[in-house]
């Protein structure tokens, strides 16, 4: 089985609020289906998510009775657009249901705890494709707060025999400097705990770089001896198509694990 992230900048415009790419997401849909795997799919919030969430504080926690009606609109929001990629999804004859993460997942000072994720295993033995996606959580310490698809990755691997795990992202991979602003940038393609460690030390990491940085230690964390954790660019058509049928494509693959 193959775990599949679509992140949020991939499937929607993070820039405007509730701005979903539907054609994007539909030819994503087919590239998956096209490639003959089970898989499962996670999928990010966008600007569903975060435009509200960051204008409240959600992810900080409860801190007043304001943030609560944003709770609400941003469950809502994260579950319409689950709803969205869901319909691709059956439109390309994958059979997929969404499951929205707050059904069998809540946090602990933050921390990622599976309550009851039988459904999710059940659903995915029947043949049906669970859908899962960032989302906001209710927290036994803090009341509520964020908790990201590449959380809830993480989680899902260790559920489930999982024989690769692919981050669809806006980005060819992890480079040596952010490449939108420096022509020297060059793509690394395998990356392990010490060629991270490398990558950290160098003080000419900005912003950009350092948000795929911190993702590739989400992928290292995933990655084993025997399972390959890749970020592959899926605004490139065909691109994800082809790596899942096992063709060589750019991107960065995560090997080794990390402590």
């Amino acid at each position: 089985m193959i775990l599949i992230k679509l992140g949020g900048s991939v499937i929607t415009d993070k820039s405007q609020y509730r701005t979903f790419n539907k054609e994007r997401v539909a030819r994503l849909c087919s590239e998956i289906k096209e490639s003959g795997h089970k898989a499962l799919i996670v999928h990010g919030a966008g600007s569903f998510g975060h435009v509200l969430s960051k204008r409240h504080g959600i992810q900080n926690g409860y801190v007043s009775e304001e943030q609560i009606p944003a709770v609400a609109e941003v469950q809502y929001d994260v579950r319409d657009l689950s709803l969205m990629v869901v319909r691709e999804m059956l439109n390309v004859g994958i059979p997929a249901v969404s499951v929205p993460p707050g059904s069998c997942f809540v946090l602990d000072d933050g921390k990622l705890v599976a309550s009851d994720t039988e459904a999710i295993e059940r659903l995915a033995d029947a043949g049906v494709m669970p859908v899962l996606f960032g989302d906001v959580l209710m927290d036994r310490v803090k009341g509520f707060g964020i908790c990201s698809g590449d959380t809830f990755m993480e989680k899902l691997a260790e559920l489930f025999d999982i024989q690769k795990t692919v981050f669809v992202s806006d980005v060819d991979g992890l480079f040596t400097a952010d490449p939108k602003t420096d022509g020297n940038a060059e793509l690394i393609e395998v990356v392990d705990k010490n060629v991270l460690e490398n990558i950290k030390s160098k003080s000419d990491i900005d912003d950009v770089t350092g948000g795929i940085r911190f993702k590739m230690e989400a992928m290292l964390r995933m990655s084993t001896a025997d399972r390959d954790c890749v970020l592959v660019n899926g605004t490139v058509a065909g691109r994800l198509g082809a790596l899942l049928k096992g063709e060589t494509v750019i991107s960065t693959t995560a090997k080794g694990g990390i402590k």
